[in-house]
């Protein structure tokens, strides 16, 4: 009797080591993917000079002459580092780069070499030898592409990744061990289908429409998934100690706001903060929020942002016909 007593209580506990196991697998993080281009991520204008000045061959023999001399950061370095640098925080590392390159193996290999100097946790890359490395993106399950081409860009959006053309930048990542990432709305977070009836019919037949529409969600733009995948690594963290934040800058306003509110809402996504700025300029704000880098589609507002933060044009939508 004692025996079929404890091999009940051994069932029962392996059981629960079960359910524990289950548990745990489901509370998995999917990998955070992003994709990189090697003149985002290093300085390479002074290689790059040597090849539109002397041609392919003169830029192969530079390459391979400086290959043990690192390349200097480029414009998204810092933001890579803070991206690799939650892998150091959670067991899983959830957030893998690739580096995306249309130099060769060859050539690139100066490009590895930098990588191993400034110890970044980058193993996997896609090197093209001359055309264009955008057709890999998808192939990498990349959730966003940054890159300074943007013909490239422009590729990738259309196959359905969030992409953004990195600016020329004088402004460093963000001054503190958080990771702050800011996007604008429509066109970005959110379908341009409201831009569009700004752009078409004026302020006040949009405001009109989105007071009508507040309870209908607004359907998803390039930049959803990112989120929803940059959400998914805040939530491995207790609450409120995540080490990264992120923020809605837009130039919405009341009664603008509230579908925006409902729709991010019905989403299941939580943005950090929210800034309804009724048309005033961003710049400022984004400085105020210490962001990392901001994602906008409208050159405008790109031009006047990267003056105080990163910034990724994005360009999608309306704006960008």
């Amino acid at each position: 009797m004692f025996q079929t007593g404890n091999y009940y209580i051994y069932q029962i506990i392996s059981l629960i080591h079960l359910y524990r196991e289950s548990t745990v697998s489901q509370a998995k993080i999917d990998p955070l993917v992003i994709a990189i281009s090697s003149r985002a991520l290093f300085n390479l204008a002074e290689s790059h000079q040597v090849y539109e000045e002397q041609g392919l061959d003169a830029y192969q023999q530079y390459q391979i002459a400086h290959e043990e001399e690192p390349l200097q950061p480029g414009d998204a370095f810092s933001l890579v580092q803070k991206l690799l640098r939650l892998n150091d925080l959670l067991e899983e590392s959830p957030v893998q780069v690739i580096l995306l390159s249309r130099n060769s193996a060859d050539t690139g290999l100066r490009i590895f070499n930098s990588i191993q100097h400034y110890g970044l946790d980058i193993s996997r890359a896609a090197f093209s030898g001359g055309e264009s490395p955008y057709r890999y993106i998808a192939a990498f399950n990349s959730h966003l592409f940054l890159s300074t081409d943007g013909a490239d860009v422009r590729q990738a959006l259309e196959s359905g990744v969030a992409a953004a053309t990195i600016l020329p930048s004088n402004k460093s990542a963000g001054s503190d061990d958080i990771l702050k990432i800011a996007f604008d709305g429509d066109a970005v977070l959110f379908s341009d289908d409201s831009e569009i009836i700004y752009k078409s019919k004026g302020l006040e037949a949009f405001t009109e429409n989105e007071r009508d529409a507040a309870n209908e969600p607004m359907s998803g733009g390039p930049f959803k998934p990112f989120l929803a995948a940059l959400q998914q690594i805040q939530m491995a963290f207790p609450n409120g100690d995540a080490p990264l934040r992120t923020c809605l800058v837009t130039a919405r306003a009341a009664p603008a706001h509230e579908r925006v509110v409902r729709t991010l809402r019905a989403w299941n996504i939580r943005i950090d903060e929210s800034l309804f700025l009724g048309g005033l300029d961003k710049g400022e704000f984004l400085r105020a929020f210490d962001a990392d880098v901001f994602f906008d589609d409208q050159e405008a507002h790109c031009e006047s942002t990267r003056n105080h933060v990163a910034t990724g044009h994005v360009p999608h939508g309306i704006s960008n016909s």
